[in-house]
């Protein structure tokens, strides 16, 4: 089953139950995607559709941490809300520690050794956890290991 065909089940699901928050949070996620098939101008793959759903994932991390720093916890907390949902259709993310075991083979394997091999490294890293960890954290362990 699709993205866009489960999006489509679970909202009528969230209709017949009465859930106006998951309701409104599966109609956005449709809108996102069908804009995204638009500028894609063609409809997405399973892969295409998780990148969009963890750019809204990312945009609602953003969002949340600006509220707190405003202190708008009711605007953080709507947020996080939407986030929880957005969650459930996302892989589960990678670990710290999954991250560093893989950022370790990928250095040995490319024989990188000092921060101006990133570029070597980053690249595999990203491919290999496509959708499972936000490039941030990617980069962070990175760093850590090449010693930057």
């Amino acid at each position: 089953m699709s993205f866009k065909e489960r999006f489509n089940t679970d909202l009528r699901e969230a209709m017949r139950q009465g859930n106006a928050q998951r309701r409104d949070v599966l109609r956005l996620m449709l809108s996102s995607l069908h804009n995204a098939e638009i500028a894609a101008g063609k409809e997405l793959d399973d892969g295409g559709a998780l990148a969009v759903l963890a750019k809204e994932a990312k945009q609602r991390r953003e969002s949340i941490e600006e509220f707190r720093k405003a202190s708008r916890a009711d605007l953080a907390e709507k947020e996080e809300a939407e986030l929880a949902v957005i969650s459930e259709y996302l892989p589960q993310q990678a670990t710290r520690e999954e991250l560093l075991e893989a950022a370790r083979r990928v250095v040995q394997e490319t024989g990188a050794s000092g921060p101006r091999d990133l570029g070597k490294v980053m690249p595999v890293l990203m491919q290999q956890f496509r959708g499972r960890a936000e490039g941030r954290d990617v980069n962070d362990v990175v760093r850590e290991l090449l010693g930057s």
